[in-house]
């Protein structure tokens, strides 16, 4: 594999600890990163991820999507040569999110109110 198709990826957890650096294959896709830091995740940490849908990953405000790879990122990213890029981790558990997603039917109901005019 050719030296410039490696990028070196540091990724910042909520804590501020780091997983990384590493270097990647400017092939690998925003998915297999965030599978690699779920099994590199400190077992450590209050909140673990359980699968790598639990998180999310940005770089330069943007929230990167699990089908794009390293390259596609790359304008993203910005010209680093030989830099570290440094992407945050954002952690959000699958349970979570159920909590916070509500069904129609599960709102409450209002009572029905009701005027006429004479």
């Amino acid at each position: 594999m050719p030296e410039e198709d490696l990028l070196e990826l540091r990724f910042r957890l909520y804590d501020g600890s780091d997983i990384g650096p590493i270097r990647y294959s400017s092939s690998s896709t925003v998915a297999m990163l965030k599978e690699r830091i779920v099994s590199e995740w400190p077992r450590d940490k209050q909140i673990i991820p359980k699968i790598a849908n639990d998180v999310k990953l940005i770089s330069a405000g943007k929230i990167l999507e699990n089908s794009r790879t390293i390259s596609q990122c790359k304008p993203t990213f910005g010209e680093l040569p030989g830099g570290i890029i440094t992407m945050h981790v954002v952690v959000q558990p699958s349970s979570a999110k159920s909590k916070t997603e509500k069904k129609v039917d599960e709102l409450p109901k209002k009572a029905a109110c009701y005027c006429s005019i004479l």
